[in-house]
């Protein structure tokens, strides 16, 4: 069973047991046994976002790699799926990120990508931790002047080789076609965006306002960004935009706001999408796959326009999985992780950007009328601090509370009560017709939860 992986990566605070120097060290040298073991070639293409802690790890995970015989090219601070489409277009054996997603700044972590732009199996992520675990815990000096060169030189140019490399295949996706016309504000949560996505948008001719792209290490989600997109809403209400757009700190995920300052969830976004392809004919087998966390309108109305669905376990990774195993293009996340599989392997947050305009264009309509022909049950999300993670079958009192609330519920609501992949917490959402009803259900089985498993 895996001790360091989550549900995307490693992550930890920043300096703790969990996430430091030591780690990274010997991270940079498990990668390394890991490409001699599959015949990989040994070169990692790294990236990172904004968070203050970034520099040392990407110092740290280089050493580990170059005393051991590897070799780096460092990306400096780009988007999380540029460094999933450079490993292939690099020609490296590996990229890694170094971030922590939409995660306090204080936090920070690792995703790692293969060549081919696919994250990491359950499997070769067992095989990693294993090489880590058998690790020397101390660096010695040799690789320090080359990283630190490398790492110096990435920071050195205001919009890196490797960040205009992604704008151009982004940009290359609308095939000639332009965002003339619409006027956008940008959030790019002062992460891993900052500089990148604002230069796609106005390459591409739209009228964009930029806030939150001022990262100084310690602000990168910060009451910003996807999590956080209060300010973008009044932003967007202010300059009488068509829509606005929120990124995480990473840049894989996207919140989208409305002309009405309505914000809009992942659900709205791929039905939005999936309505798009199967008009233009490219939504193949006619499948859309989300996971578990989906809303149970979004998957009614993906069934009013004839579209099949495919539910799967929370995870990007499990979507990317599905989309493969159904020989489907189109799939995400409530959260905003959206996969355009035709385009890109992974959550791309400036993508779904650029395929959302791209639907507002072709219909012809504002956001705020595309967005309101599915309608999303009221859904309620609490999170319960737990001490261990038994599964729920084995613990009666928690077994009943679920059951119990799913059959109140009937056809009319759902419920998922699961543990998270990163930390100590067990997740419940509830969804519903009436939101007082089912915030007062998710506590009581909140309730169990703190009661049995503190």
């Amino acid at each position: 069973m895996k001790k360091l992986f989550g549900t995307d990566g490693i992550r930890g605070v920043a300096g703790s047991e969990t996430m430091n120097e030591v780690l990274a060290f010997k991270l940079g040298k498990a990668l390394m046994q890991y490409c001699r073991k599959n015949k990989i070639t040994p070169v990692i293409i790294i990236g990172r976002d904004t968070r203050a802690s970034g520099p040392l790890l990407e110092l740290a995970v280089s050493r580990g790699i170059v005393e051991s015989g590897g070799k780096i090219i460092s990306a400096g601070i780009i988007p999380t799926p540029a460094i999933a489409y450079l490993a292939k277009k690099e020609s490296a054996g590996l990229g890694l990120v170094i971030s922590a997603s939409h995660n306090p700044y204080n936090h920070n972590g690792f995703k790692i990508f293969k060549n081919d732009g696919a994250k990491l199996t359950d499997l070769e992520e067992e095989q990693i931790e294993k090489l880590i675990a058998g690790g020397k815990a101390r660096a010695g000096r040799r690789a320090y002047p080359a990283a630190l060169e490398i790492i110096a030189d990435s920071n050195a140019r205001s919009l890196n080789d490797y960040n205009k490399k992604y704008a151009e295949f982004l940009i290359n996706i609308l095939n000639g076609g332009n965002l003339k016309g619409l006027k956008i504000v940008l959030d790019c949560a002062n992460g891993a965006t900052f500089k990148v996505a604002p230069y796609i948008f106005k390459k591409l001719d739209a009228e964009a306002a930029v806030i939150f792209n001022s990262p100084n290490g310690k602000n990168i989600n910060k009451a910003c960004g996807s999590e956080h997109a209060e300010d973008l809403q009044k932003a967007v209400l202010k300059k009488r935009a068509d829509i606005g757009l929120a990124f995480d700190g990473d840049g894989d995920r996207l919140i989208a706001i409305d002309e009405k300052g309505e914000r809009l969830t992942g659900d709205h976004l791929l039905y939005i999408c999936a309505k798009m392809l199967k008009k233009k004919d490219i939504l193949k087998n006619n499948l859309v796959a989300s996971t578990s966390m989906s809303n149970i309108g979004f998957i009614n109305g993906l069934r009013n326009l004839g579209i099949r669905h495919f539910q799967t376990d929370v995870g990007d990774r499990q979507v990317y999985r599905a989309l493969v195993n159904e020989k489907a293009v189109l799939g995400g996340e409530e959260s905003g992780h959206i996969i355009f599989l035709d385009y890109h392997t992974t959550g791309d947050g400036i993508l779904s950007g650029l395929m959302l305009l791209s639907a507002m264009k072709y219909f012809n309509k504002p956001l705020s009328e595309l967005a309101k022909e599915v309608y999303l049950a009221p859904k309620i999300l609490i999170n319960v601090k737990v001490k261990t993670k038994p599964d729920f079958s084995t613990v009666p009192e928690i077994n009943k509370a679920i059951k119990d609330t799913e059959k109140y519920l009937g056809a009319e609501g759902r419920v998922l009560v699961r543990y998270s992949g990163t930390e100590l917490l067990c997740r419940i959402m509830v969804e519903g017709k009436d939101e007082k009803e089912i915030k007062n259900l998710a506590e009581k089985i909140g309730e169990v939860i703190e009661n049995k498993l503190n």
